[in-house]
């Protein structure tokens, strides 16, 4: 078995990974990261890319006077009443760290656009990276290779090695076979949440959940039942961003996403998002708003319908349908509108989706941007035999929608019947969860807690693996924490290395 020692070993090349090793690399330690995909990215490349920030330079430049405790503060407005189940030690970490952790990124090249108002933030601290999400990945990981962090993908983290109490490394899959990696001073685990672990969900979630996939495929709960198998336990494992109704994202990658994470070209970019007409810029940020982003509930209180891939209606569109698509035909469902709905949602305020802090999308951006899921015909049979469906299934979704409006009355209700060609199919749509806060018990210094809330020896955890009972809803707070996290785990395990630091 091929065996390597190294002061520092990371498991997970996400945000929260490369955070980590950088930093731990930084105070002159011996640094593996491990990744079992073929190259890094994790959640953060596949996430909208937003950070909630303080005292950043970008408030500083429009007079806005915010700190840390006000962003303590308002935090727990995102909870609502799950408010007292927050760790209210680790959001004071998050927030008095992430000042500090915003200049870091930006000393690593990455640029952002804000900031944006959130409410209840009561001070605009949603930032958005620029040009995409990658760019986090981009710059981390060539700071990484620059620090001499050694990055191993492909290499998948099995087992944790435990010894007279304390985990000493870890045992993984490799290209090489089994290999065993020792850490002196610590291992991180930085691998994600378990949005796509049916196994886990099922235990912490129910049944229903587990059906539902996540954003992120990889993303399977591999710290988790790592430190689970040597005691550690999860915190908060059954609450969720989610389910949600996602379009299908393009088969070809979209103009944003294809753009090079240049430091450059994100600073033109933000100097444009500043400066220039939006009638110039429109069509370049629709091709990011009308990608893979969830259409508005407000189409479904307004009277679009949700068929299946043969035609047929199969849940109330008010009451949770994410749950129900899993099990339909593909796991997938179109949305059914007519052209009074469609009129309806072509201005503002009714909006088909939107990209937080950036812009909003209509019917006539999805028409422009996504032909490949808009389908518009003058009749429900043509409709039907655009999206492969049954006409007498279609054309029965829709009367029983329609009859089911005329018997209750409308009253005070906002939905329409859906009677007026051109009739539109908006679609395929699937249902994902986004973000899980299951993570495991951690303390301020990122230990990894047993049952008894003991520290396991040896064991640090970040990002969401290490999320410790820590409420992230709201914009820009899951990478936030990612980053915050990682730095602070990766410093801590490295000062508990006895080996003196090498030069780099």
């Amino acid at each position: 078995m091929f065996e390597d020692t190294y002061d520092v070993v990371v498991v997970g090349g996400g945000g929260a990974g490369l955070a980590a090793a950088i930093e731990a690399r930084r105070l002159g330690r011996d640094v593996v990261l491990l990744e079992k995909n073929p190259a890094l990215g994790g959640s953060t490349a596949w996430s909208i890319g937003s950070v909630s920030a303080t005292a950043t330079p970008h408030q500083i430049r429009k007079g806005i006077k915010d700190g840390p405790d006000g962003h303590y503060e308002d935090m727990p407005g995102f909870a609502g009443p799950l408010a007292s189940r927050d760790n209210d030690q680790l959001r004071r970490v998050l927030c008095d760290e992430m000042p500090e952790t915003f200049r870091w990124l930006l000393s690593h090249g990455i640029r952002f656009f804000g900031p944006m108002p959130e409410p209840p933030h009561k001070q605009p601290r949603m930032h958005n990276v620029l040009p995409n999400s990658k760019a986090y990945i981009y710059h981390l990981e060539r700071a990484a290779r620059r620090a001499g962090v050694i990055i191993r993908t492909h290499t998948r983290a099995i087992n944790l090695i435990e010894e007279s109490g304390r985990i000493i490394g870890v045992e993984c899959e490799a290209p090489v076979g089994l290999a065993r990696y020792v850490a002196r001073g610590g291992v991180i685990l930085c691998a994600g949440d378990f949005t796509s672990s049916p196994e886990l969900k099922r235990a912490y979630m129910g049944e229903r959940e587990a059906a539902v996939a996540g954003v992120n495929p990889t993303a399977t709960g591999d710290g988790q039942k790592l430190a689970m198998a040597v005691g550690g336990r999860i915190v908060n494992g059954d609450l969720a961003l989610g389910p949600e109704i996602r379009f299908v994202p393009p088969a070809r990658q979209n103009l944003v996403g294809r753009l090079p994470p240049w430091t450059w070209l994100a600073e033109f970019m933000a100097w444009s998002l500043e400066h220039m007409p939006k009638a110039i810029l429109r069509p370049f940020v629709m091709s990011f708003v009308t990608t893979a982003l969830a259409p508005s509930p407000a189409l479904f209180q307004h009277g679009a319908i949700l068929v299946n891939r043969d035609g047929r209606r199969f849940t109330d569109e008010l009451q949770s349908p994410a749950y129900d698509i899993p099990v339909q035909p593909d796991g997938v469902a179109f949305i059914i509108v007519d052209s009074r709905i469609a009129k309806l949602f072509s201005d503002w305020p009714h909006f088909i989706s939107t990209a937080p802090g950036i812009a909003y999308a209509y019917m006539a951006d999805y028409r422009r941007n996504r032909p490949d899921i808009f389908n518009e015909a003058r009749s429900l049979d043509e409709l039907a035999d655009k999206i492969g469906a049954s006409r007498e299934a279609l054309k029965g979704a829709v009367r029983e929608h329609n009859a089911r409006l005329t018997t209750t009355g409308t009253g005070g209700d906002a939905r329409l019947p859906l009677i007026e060609p051109p009739f539109t199919a908006l679609g395929p749509v699937r249902a994902v969860f986004v973000h899980n806060e299951g993570g495991l018990a951690v303390d301020t210094s990122h230990r990894v807690l047993d049952q008894a809330g003991a520290p396991i020896s040896g064991l640090y955890a970040a990002g969401a693996t290490g999320q410790g009972g820590l409420l992230l809803k709201g914009h820009g707070h899951h990478l936030a924490w990612a980053f915050v996290s990682g730095r602070r785990a990766g410093r801590i395990a490295a000062l508990a290395t006895s080996s003196p630091p090498t030069v780099h």
